[in-house]
């Protein structure tokens, strides 16, 4: 598996795969050819969806303002985010390069990975890495840091950044961009306060606002970390940062929740999907709330099987979730499912801490499914903006 620098990026919302990737695309063709014209052709889940989530603007903010840009949504090209670009000097076309923008920011260009990483993880699936760790003595993010022994200031700037997308999304007041005239509501779901309220629902307001926080700093075009993705970035953040915030949980202990938070994103990265327009929010929102589960566990200092268990129940509670963004903007429903998604994470690791010794799914077999079943969606659940609750809504 790759370093986990690939999973956790730095980079301004609203997605991943229709924003961040295609920047870098269009960043390495512009480096490659600085004094061209270009004209981009996108397709699928890109075409579909690309004017929502600003697929376009980013584009031509990068490649010029009379960069062509034509959304073809009949063309099936092998990937659902692929985008052609043509490249031009004076009328001539000196080049065609195919670019595929596959998740969380990770991109290939003629379908070679950019900016590829050496494979710094030897071992790719839950039960090989539980089985080496159990046999030295040792926790998830121990393995971390002994293959990337680095990381911790990178992963101590990821964190700086979550909390800093999480308090700046808690002051933010005002409307997101895009037309839907949606209110932010993270700021006042934390100021709100009910005096009859029992605890547990005091306990998951404040953690729904962190979420949302980060959420809407997304989708406000803010700078958020991929956790694994844009779209999902709240469930992750918020979660430590609810934590961090609301029971004093020190830098220490969120460091190694995100180390160990990692290894699950990451083995659904490689063995499965993080791509809604591949496999559904299943793969978005789904790998988040497991990355979440397996924070809190290791937080509470769970054994390993508990922590499997706690992700395994996440994702599994979330096979067939669709990507139904209305008008392609990542705004309704993702925002409130990233709330949902860190109350889901809590009630996974509660059932995890009981469950765990007499479960019969492992974390491998729900990673399976969930590729599986994404697959088997139909595309209109798949990021395209006609099914669901974007074709339902008004």
């Amino acid at each position: 598996m790759e370093s986990i620098k690939q999973l956790y990026r730095i980079g301004k919302g609203p997605s991943s795969s229709h924003t961040i990737g295609p920047e870098r695309i269009a960043n390495f063709i512009k480096n490659k050819y600085p004094n061209c014209n270009f004209k981009v052709t996108l397709f699928g889940s890109l075409a579909l969806t690309g004017k929502g989530h600003g697929t376009d603007k980013v584009l031509k903010e990068v490649l010029g303002e009379n960069t062509e840009i034509i959304f073809d949504i009949k063309t099936e090209q092998p990937h659902p985010n692929t985008l052609i670009i043509e490249v031009f000097d004076n009328d001539k076309t000196i080049d065609t390069i195919i670019g595929t923008s596959v998740g969380g920011g990770k991109v290939l260009i003629n379908n070679e990975v950019l900016d590829a990483t050496q494979e710094v993880y030897n071992l790719s699936t839950f039960k090989d890495i539980k089985e080496y760790v159990v046999s030295k003595n040792m926790r998830l993010y121990d393995y971390v840091f002994e293959r990337e022994p680095d990381i911790k200031d990178y992963l101590l700037t990821i964190w700086k950044t979550m909390l800093s997308s999480a308090e700046d999304g808690l002051k933010a007041e005002g409307v997101l961009p895009g037309g839907l005239n949606l209110k932010r509501k993270a700021g006042y779901l934390f100021k709100k306060r009910y005096g009859n309220d029992p605890e547990l629902v005091r306990q998951n307001r404040l953690l729904c606002a962190y979420a949302l926080a980060v959420a809407e700093q997304n989708a406000d075009n803010k700078t958020i970390v991929t956790g694994p993705t844009c779209g999902a970035a709240g469930v992750l953040s918020g979660t430590l940062c609810f934590l961090y915030k609301e029971y004093g949980y020190d830098e220490e202990s969120i460091i190694k929740a995100l180390a160990t938070a990692s290894i699950i994103g990451n083995l659904a990265k490689t063995n499965a999907s993080i791509s809604g327009a591949e496999c559904g929010c299943q793969a978005e929102i789904g790998v988040a709330c497991a990355m979440a589960a397996a924070a809190i566990a290791e937080i509470y200092n769970f054994d390993i099987d508990s922590i499997e268990c706690a992700a395994e129940i996440a994702i599994e509670h979330n096979l067939g979730l669709t990507c139904d963004p209305v008008n392609g903007l990542v705004q309704i429903p993702c925002i409130e499912r990233n709330a949902l998604a860190t109350i889901k994470a809590f009630g996974a690791v509660t059932l995890a801490k009981s469950l765990a010794s007499i479960r019969q799914i492992s974390f491998d077999d729900i990673l399976e499914t969930m590729y599986e079943t994404g697959k088997d969606l139909h595309y209109k659940y798949r990021e395209t903006s006609i099914g669901g609750l974007a074709k339902y809504y008004k």
